[in-house]
């Protein structure tokens, strides 16, 4: 059956189902979801059970969009809008999309805007007849936030066009009589960095991540005949932003690639924000460029955004469902359902399975999962990390000696995850008086990620949401954070008195913790506190190793040796990922255990003992697989 039968099919079905009074101008099918347009969005309004029904019966995301020639006058909508909406929502933008059909509220309480069980978003609808979409004023200004959705908005006819071939794609006709499941690792085995891996069927082929690799140029293996030709990957699923999983994703723009990205709206935006970040770095650094900013664009006018736990087709024999992973903002767990019960392949991408200040921990109820991809950072045998508490009163001894002898601590972290959760241990422990009040500077990406933080609240932990919801009990608005946004103030803070830093990058492959560490390494008063992870390869990793002296490019070309002087820490307690006990934990506490488990994303020792231990432990067939293997399933 071609893919017009089929969407033939559903739309008499669709027919029969609604009610005769309203009219059904056009179905399509626009990406994942199947769209109903009608001259009567109104009687839909009124009755929200109808669309609900039909996506149970036809098992398909169904979204209603009204025709063209009934919405109202912009202007008119604008007015009744705020008619509707209490002044307390705080609405500061209403924009209006007539290719969707869509009036996008921007509010500071988009809960207000949506009423109770949606019926202010109902009550609206039935009076403007567009359909109404809501989304948060940042409480931090943040430009890559509005330049993303303004870019969105800009782009909207070329979307829908987007929207309509990734539908038809998605819905065609499988063609193949076999029936089997594979994935092969294109990097990110027994290593970290440059995570990404093949999903194969007879169907389809969908991309799991596509990440640098730190203090390195190895890129993921794209080029080997079962990626080869890039152009005909179904679709790319991201897990989440950190670079080494999605610092190379517009570079599939660059060899052709035209399908949709899969990930949640915060990955998105984070994504923009650090790809644009790491050429920006790399040109200053006169490094390779891999793509340009106009493929970062591109992929941003692909993305496709899911919730947790929504369901949703991505191929004709695959569909996917995103499960929080507790590492970062907007993390995910990607859980495929290949064919109709064949096989379930659950990719954990980073996870944390504790709770951390940020986070909820990490999701473990799959209705079923038979095989298991999972990271092994700290899979090895001794990386049983210590607990938060014991981290955090580090912390805050280092900030306090060090400050007290007329020292600066410098703390390289990772624009997203550990940045924010630094923050609040310092902003906790210096309102309480058990840290020293001292500034805390913020540089590189660090204050435009943590706004994003504050955009997506709902991705937190209830305690830190409900600090956010009050303006003066955020505190990522504390007044000890202070933004560094250029060199001269950057000099001012080294030359300036004891104090805090906070700086990307966190392996110091980059970034302006450069300067820092070349400024203030050679002064033995001086901390470097690492509190994350150091890939081997990277300058953090060599001194975290200790070495006495490493060597720093000093611009054109040349490169100078600086002396490493100052005190160096290593804090493992705020780690975003899971030790080595809450990994098996992870997996003694699953409902329904895989048949098979697949360690990544780990030193070579750690996999390997990982898998070991793991095959010991629960006597499930595990593997650590290498780069460039296959591992067929069934």
């Amino acid at each position: 059956m071609s893919v017009q039968q089929t969407l033939n099919e559903i739309r008499d079905r669709i027919i029969e189902e609604v009610p005769k009074e309203i009219t059904i101008s056009n179905v399509e099918f626009e990406g994942p979801e199947v769209v109903i347009y009608t001259e009567d969005p109104r009687k839909f309004a009124k009755d929200g059970d109808i669309v609900r029904e039909l996506a149970k019966k036809l098992r398909k995301r169904v979204t209603v969009r009204p025709n063209v020639k009934v919405l109202s006058d912009p202007e008119k909508a604008r007015n009744k809008i705020k008619e509707i909406v209490p002044d307390d929502a705080g609405i500061s933008n209403i924009y209006f999309d007539s290719e969707f059909g869509e009036a996008t509220v921007e509010a500071e309480k988009p809960g207000l805007v949506i009423g109770k069980y949606g019926s202010t978003l109902r009550e609206i609808t039935e009076n403007i007849g567009w359909t109404l979409k809501v989304i948060r004023k940042p409480p931090i200004e943040t430009p890559i936030v509005q330049s993303v959705r303004q870019y969105i908005r800009a782009q909207s006819e070329e979307r829908k066009e987007i929207l309509k071939r990734v539908g038809r794609k998605i819905h065609r006709e499988p063609t193949s009589e076999e029936e089997w499941v594979r994935t092969t690792h294109l990097g990110g085995s027994r290593e970290v960095g440059r995570s990404s891996i093949l999903l194969t069927t007879p169907e389809s082929r969908v991309l799991v991540d596509c990440g640098i690799k730190p203090g390195s140029n190895q890129t993921p293996y794209l080029h080997i005949p079962e990626a080869y030709p890039i152009s005909d990957i179904d679709a790319v699923v991201i897990t989440h932003a950190h670079l080494d999983h999605s610092g190379l994703i517009p570079l599939l723009y660059k060899y052709g690639y035209e399908g949709p990205i899969y990930c949640t709206a915060p990955t998105r935006d984070l994504m923009a924000l650090l790809q644009l970040d790491y050429i920006d770095i790399a040109a200053r650094e006169s490094d390779r460029i891999p793509y340009n900013s106009k493929m970062v664009r591109e992929a941003t006018k692909h993305a496709i955004l899911l919730e947790y736990g929504e369901v949703t087709d991505i191929a004709p024999d695959i569909r996917l469902t995103l499960h929080n992973a507790g590492h970062i903002l907007g993390s995910s767990m990607a859980h495929f359902h290949i064919g109709e019960g064949l096989y379930n392949v659950t990719v954990t991408g980073d996870f944390n399975s504790g709770k951390s200040r940020l986070f909820d921990s990490a999701s473990n109820n799959f209705p079923r999962v038979e095989a298991l991809i999972m990271e092994s950072t700290y899979g090895g045998a001794q990386d049983n990390q210590p607990s938060r508490r014991r981290g955090e009163d580090k912390l805050v001894d280092i900030v306090n000696k060090t400050t007290r002898r007329g020292g600066k601590v410098i703390i390289p972290a990772f624009a997203v995850g550990r940045s924010q959760e630094t923050m609040l241990v310092i902003e906790e422990h210096m309102r309480n008086g058990k840290m020293d009040k001292v500034p805390v500077y913020l540089d590189g990406m660090i204050w435009e990620a943590t706004a994003i933080h504050t955009t997506y609240p709902e991705y937190l932990n209830e305690k830190i949401k409900n600090r956010i919801f009050h303006k003066e009990k955020n505190p990522f608005l504390s007044d000890i954070f202070h933004r560094v946004d250029s060199n001269n103030m950057r000099e001012e803070v080294i030359k300036g008195e004891p104090c805090v830093i906070l700086s990307t990058s966190g392996m110091l492959n980059g970034g302006p913790i450069i300067q820092y560490f070349k400024q203030l390494a050679p002064d033995p008063e001086n901390n470097l506190t690492f509190v994350g992870y150091q890939a081997e390869g990277t300058l953090g990793r060599r001194i975290q190793k200790g070495w006495d002296e490493v060597p720093l490019s000093g611009g054109n070309e040349r490169t100078e040796s600086v002396k490493v002087r100052l005190e160096i820490d290593s804090i493992e307690g705020f780690s975003g990922h899971s030790d080595r006990q809450q990994l098996i934990e992870f997996i003694r506490s699953m409902k329904s255990k895989p048949e098979k488990v697949l360690t990544v994303h780990g030193d070579e020792e750690k996999c390997i003992d990982l898998a070991s231990t793991l095959y010991k432990k629960f006597h499930m067939d595990t593997l650590a697989p290498k780069n460039l293997e296959t591992t067929r399933y069934i």
